[in-house]
């Protein structure tokens, strides 16, 4: 029986234009707080350098907000529900198309900021915060989902009905992979449900999220309902222990997650978090060998291979094995540069730790008897020399116990292992911990649904790289990929922000009269 061990992660108008800089800062500039409705200059002492991936430069601080500063974020989060949440769901859903139509109209400022900050692609940036918008879209439909039900004469002149009602004041904590789309997973849906948010995007590219708390401010949002904080871990203990914070939703890596979910379920809130994975696409031979070839290079190099759902891990069945030259040739052929560049495939890392930690791995494994496919690791793009760029790297000859299999890499690194039967790959992926996403290539329905049947994994496509549901459904990423009581958007992203009501009414007509006192327990009928 193969043994695995845990996985170490490394979670407008003219008028809008003018304001753009007072909330999103530019080069040299200082990140602001937005508590209350006010973009505000916080009074640390402690200062976080955010630099451009590709060059190195300098292009904000960002403060540790001081206790004081997230106190007050809470205290106005606090205060806005008490109207917020009496705030009809129609009024509500109004200034949600607002939103909605804010982001469209500024999606290309926001890509922008994230290319800079976060270094993916301007395409790819798009795409953030396209998948986001999405969210914001189906959160225009919540008042179906909060629809509660009824029942009448459950027993002789009584009914019951229940209905679903906002529970508070609620956080979260986002990384920095996806700057717009994860954050829009959490506060669209919360607000729109009737509750108020504080959010703390991650200290390394918070511009994206700045620009969204402006465009939420433009759409409608009232002072106070929408507050966003800035730091690192001590700002995670605040929001796990501010008794007036009821839920908070996460997504980043293992170490941090349980930490959140542990210190934050202490507290008594509800928490979700999606932490790591490694996701296994499996290769038979009776694929459709391009197209197969063409979304496996894209879905393990895209983004510099820091997806969450990223196809990081791919099991060869059979004679599938002997395609690795080819994809190796594909993905040679990708274009890696400065995100903005003209057909840029993939940009730079998000640190240079990220990067040595990638081929720190690759190392380890090499000297473990896997072999080097197609090697990136020593890259360097003209113009770019101080980037932390990494070219697509394939270690092949991969078995479990090696470093390469056993951790999250988080960079643009195909792993291939294989396996003689479809049997073999679904066993060697269900021991693995981890159950965000996997995806199988295949012409045969057979084996298709045999996969989807036995495979232990929350998300898994049939010949679809990348298994994110559209917001309709919910992200559903199981066993160690997820710990927590509800999961993300969708049908059970609304019942992670709101609790159910229960009402049970008599209205018996007595005519005056006592029916006598019984202290038995009661019994309907």
């Amino acid at each position: 029986m193969m043994s695995v061990r845990v996985f170490r992660s490394a979670g407008c108008s003219v008028r809008f234009a003018r304001s753009f800089h007072s909330s999103v800062a530019t080069r040299n500039e200082k990140t602001k707080l937005f508590i209350d409705g006010k973009f505000l200059d916080s009074k640390t002492t402690k200062w976080i350098d955010v630099r451009n991936p590709a060059t190195q430069e300098v292009v904000t601080r960002v403060p540790e907000a001081t206790q004081e500063e997230m106190r007050s974020a809470v205290d106005a989060a606090q205060r806005a529900f008490k109207t917020w949440g009496e705030t009809p769901i129609s009024s509500r859903v109004r200034i949600m198309f607002n939103f909605q139509q804010l982001i469209v109209k500024n999606q290309e400022e926001l890509a922008k900021v994230i290319t800079k900050e976060q270094g993916k692609t301007l395409a790819d940036a798009r795409g953030d915060v396209f998948r986001g918008l999405e969210v914001v879209e189906h959160a225009c439909s919540t008042a179906t989902l909060m629809m509660g039900e009824t029942l009448e004469n459950v027993s002789r002149n009584i009914d019951t009905y229940s209905y679903r009602v906002p529970i508070g004041v609620t956080a979260g904590i986002t990384p920095f992979n996806f700057p717009a789309m994860i954050p829009l997973w959490m506060f669209p849906l919360s607000m729109v449900c009737g509750n108020t948010f504080v959010l703390k995007p991650s200290e390394r590219d918070p511009g994206a999220a700045m620009l969204l708390a402006r465009l939420a401010q433009e759409a409608g949002v009232p002072d106070g309902v929408l507050n966003v904080i800035h730091g690192a871990r001590d700002s995670v203990n605040f929001i796990c222990d501010a008794p007036e914070i009821r839920a908070i939703s996460f997504v980043g890596g293992d170490a941090a997650g349980r930490h959140i979910h542990e210190r934050g379920t202490k507290n008594g809130k509800r928490v979700q978090a999606n932490m790591a994975a490694k996701n296994h696409a499996t290769i038979l031979p009776d694929a459709d060998k391009e197209r197969t070839i063409d979304q496996l290079v894209g879905a393990a190099f895209g983004a510099a291979g820091q997806r969450c759902m990223a196809l990081s891990t791919a099991v060869f069945v059979g004679e599938a094995k002997d395609w690795i030259p080819e994809i190796a040739a594909k993905a040679k052929a990708l274009k890696v540069t400065e995100g903005t560049v003209a057909g840029a495939d993939l940009g730079p890392m998000i640190s240079p730790e990220a990067k040595q930690r990638a081929i720190s791995i690759v190392n380890q494994s090499v000297k473990e008897g896997a072999t080097i496919v197609l090697d990136g690791r020593d890259i360097t793009v003209p113009g770019y020399e101080k980037g932390n760029f990494m070219g697509p790297t394939i270690v092949g000859n991969v078995k479990p116990h090696m470093a390469a299999y056993q951790e999250e890499i988080f960079a643009p690194v195909l792993v291939c292992l294989t396996a003689d039967t479809l049997d073999d790959a679904i066993n060697l992926i269900n021991a693995n911990p981890y159950g965000n996403g996997t995806a199988i290539f295949t012409t045969s329905g057979a084996h298709a649904r045999k996969y989807q049947h036995n495979i232990d994994v929350g998300q898994v496509g049939i010949n679809v790289p990348i298994p994110v549901p559209l917001p309709f459904f919910s992200f559903t990423g199981s066993r160690k990929s997820f710990i927590g009581s509800n999961h993300f958007y969708g049908k059970m992203g609304v019942e992670f922000y709101t609790q159910t009501k229960t009402i049970t009414s008599n209205w018996t007509e007595t005519g005056g009269k006592s029916s006598g006192v019984s202290t038995a327990m009661p019994i309907l009928k």
